[in-house]
Order: structure tokens, then C-alpha cells, then sequence
């Protein structure tokens, strides 16, 4: 049999690399004549390199669900709808994360597998808690009292604000692009940057400079923040032995009378080239990749965070991250999709910097939203820009 060489791209962390190495070793284990190569990119990179030139060179890409809406217009990879079996994608669906399978399908066609699950959740420090004789927050009061004492780390890079920007919108009682005259109405939108600032205004400045990683890093390697009230979720920091310190993650605070806060869902896709010559080998190696018994066994035990819902429930699984895919379903299951026309990603760019300058350095909040509003106009007239 001919020997079959597929090219993957990934993100470089420990939960976007390390599950697909191990699993390339242990699919050539069991097909001799496969063989992956992963490379993984930064996640600035992943955010930033256009993903349809990735598909002229990889196989097999990890992707993020707001850029389906581009996919689907340049036909860069493959509607799996067209390839997989239907009862394959309908126990996808069945057994979804919250909308995490649902989030690839756009305009009619299934452009990736959910291959990964994630939304910003709380965490925190159970052993400084105890340590401080603190309680962990329930409330969003419970939150500022604690960021007051400088006890809260928040990542606060533009595209984290912006996502947190869509939940304090919802929280105030409306769903942000819901028009396409403005991102969210003068009055909800004033609300949802005072609440911001109300918690921004109080933490180091540092965490302007601070992803969801960069946050778990200093929470887990330090004894100076004791809690996060909204970062994505990474279980890797909630297992023994990956860094100095445990840290454990819940659900999000209650706010008001509008119950928890809703998350903006993010997790990552796996689609195939639609200019793959190993197109069968690569689409054979996804399924499989993203079966639930793969997910709820050997993905997760290598360091992933897998997309399918058996494994969120798995005891094993579970046993591995002190309950962290038990504990946050529930906030999986409520989190918030953004929206995923083709053009969107020019927003996602670029309206995150007026809100950080905003909250950073103080100014006029209706600017604010008078920039994100021009800012979506041209994303919606951002087609021509992005294909």
C-alpha cells in the first residue's frame, strides 16, 4: 500500500498540540501506511494568518467557528456534510457541547468537526481561598469586593474584552448584533461598558497585556490573584502535575436579576482542505479523531478538551481534571455564538482596541460605541476584503 503523508496545522499550546501528536502516533500505529505531521502556530497567529492560504498548504486545520462564514464563501475546505456518513454528523449534533457542533454549520453545510470545546468560565484557587478565609464569589458585587483587594486577574487583550463586551450586553438584557444599522442599541451598549469599567478600573494594568493563558499561568504559578471571573477554560490547569498549582473552575457569577452570565463560546473546529490530494485519508483520520470514543478516551487523557458531549460526562475524564467538564456544562450549554457572515472577522480584528482604550485609559463611552458601530459597517461591507 502506497505510504499517505497529511500535513495538520494547530495552535501551540498543550491542549492544541499534544492531543494531535499523540493521536498521529497512535493512528500510524494502527494504519502503517499514514503518516501526520503536525505543526502548531501561536495564538496571535491563530488569529491573525488567513486560514484559506493554510488550506493551500495542510490537510487538515484547526480552526475557529467565526471563520466558516469565510470558508463558505472562498470553498477553502471541505462541507463534511458532503463526505461523512449522515448518522456520524447527527450523533455529533445529538452529543454537542452546547452549540459547539452546531457553531461549523453555516449556510446549509458542516465545515468542520467540534473537535474541541471551550467558553470563558471562573476559576480560581481553591488552597488560597482557604488560606485568605475567603469564599468564592457568587454574585458580581462579590466580584468587584474581591477585585478591590487586588485579588482578581482577568485577561483584558482587546478580543477577550470584546467577547466579555457580548456578555455584558446579554446580561443587560439584549443580544448584540440583533441589527445591522449597530452592534447593539445606545442604551445597552452605555450599560455594558459602565459595568465593565467598573471591574476594569480595578485590576493591575498588566492584565491589559493579558491572554487566557498568560492569566492561568500567573494564577497557577504564583500565590498573588486569587480568583478569574471570565477566561477561557483550559483543563490542563486543573490537572495534577502540569503546573505548580491547581486551579479549579465553576460557573460564572450571578448578576442582577438576568441569573449567570452568559459566555461567548469559543473551542476550536477541525476542517479539511478542499485542496487536499489525501482528501479520503484526512476525512477517515477526522472521523475517527473525533469519534466519542476517541474524544472521552485517548484525546482527552493526552491534554485535550474534547468537543463531544460523552466526554464532558466520561468519569474518567472527569477523575483527570478535579470535575472540570462536569462542572462547566452548564455554562457551556448557555454560551452566546458569534456571528459568522462572511466579513465578521474584520470586526473581531479590530473592535476590541477602541474597548480596551476605553477601559484602560477612560474617555467618552459613547466614542466607543460610535467606533464599533463604523467598525461593523465595514465588516459588512468587507466581503470583497476577505475571500
Amino acid at each position: 500500500m502506497n505510504k499517505i503523508t497529511l500535513q495538520g496545522i494547530t495552535w501551540g499550546h498543550s491542549r492544541g498540540i499534544t492531543p494531535l501528536l499523540a493521536a498521529a502516533q497512535r493512528y500510524s500505529e494502527l494504519y502503517p501506511h499514514v503518516e501526520i505531521n503536525w505543526r502548531k502556530r501561536t495564538l496571535q497567529e491563530f488569529a491573525d494568518f488567513p486560514i484559506e492560504k493554510l488550506t493551500e498548504t495542510y490537510d487538515l486545520l484547526i480552526i475557529d467557528h467565526p471563520w466558516v462564514g469565510r470558508a463558505a464563501a472562498g470553498k477553502s475546505v471541505l462541507p463534511l456534510d458532503k463526505y461523512l456518513p449522515a448518522e456520524y454528523l447527527d450523533e455529533q449534533e445529538r452529543h454537542s457541547v452546547g452549540y459547539s457542533h452546531l457553531s461549523y454549520n453555516y449556510n446549509g453545510h458542516q465545515w468542520a468537526l467540534a473537535i474541541d470545546a471551550a467558553t470563558p468560565a471562573a476559576s480560581y484557587r481553591p488552597d488560597l481561598l482557604t488560606k485568605h478565609n475567603q469564599t468564592l464569589p457568587d454574585t458580581w458585587e462579590d466580584v468587584l469586593a474581591l477585585a478591590k483587594k487586588g485579588k482578581v486577574a482577568v485577561p483584558a487583550i482587546p478580543i477577550d474584552l470584546l467577547m466579555n463586551f457580548y456578555t455584558f450586553c446579554l446580561a443587560h438584557g439584549q443580544e448584540p448584533f440583533l441589527s445591522k444599522s449597530e452592534v447593539i442599541t445606545k442604551e445597552i451598549g452605555l450599560k455594558a461598558l459602565a459595568t465593565m469599567r467598573d471591574l476594569y478600573s480595578q485590576i493591575h494594568r498588566q492584565f491589559f497585556g493579558f491572554n487566557p493563558i498568560a492569566v492561568a499561568e500567573i494564577m497557577s504559578q504564583t500565590n498573588d490573584y486569587l480568583y478569574c471571573p471570565f477566561a477561557y477554560c483550559y483543563s490542563n490547569y486543573a490537572r495534577v502535575g502540569y503546573a505548580p498549582h491547581l486551579l479549579a473552575y465553576t460557573d460564572t457569577v450571578r448578576f442582577g436579576s438576568h441569573g449567570r452570565l452568559r459566555t461567548t463560546v469559543g473551542g476550536t473546529g477541525l476542517a479539511v482542505s478542499a485542496f487536499s490530494e489525501q482528501a479520503e485519508a484526512a476525512l477517515q483520520f477526522a472521523q475517527w479523531l473525533v469519534s466519542p470514543q476517541i474524544q472521552a478516551t485517548f484525546y482527552v487523557q493526552h491534554g485535550g478538551q474534547p468537543g463531544h458531549r460523552l466526554a464532558w460526562l466520561n468519569e474518567s475524564a472527569n477523575q483527570l481534571c478535579q470535575n472540570f467538564f462536569k462542572d462547566l456544562l452548564p455554562v457551556m450549554d448557555r454560551g452566546y455564538i458569534r456571528p459568522r457572515y462572511n466579513g465578521y472577522l474584520h470586526f473581531q480584528d479590530h473592535a476590541g482596541n477602541p474597548l480596551q482604550e476605553y477601559l484602560r485609559n477612560g474617555g467618552q463611552p459613547e466614542n466607543v460605541l460610535r467606533e464599533m458601530n463604523r467598525i461593523y459597517q465595514e465588516s459588512l461591507q468587507a466581503k470583497s476584503l476577505t475571500v
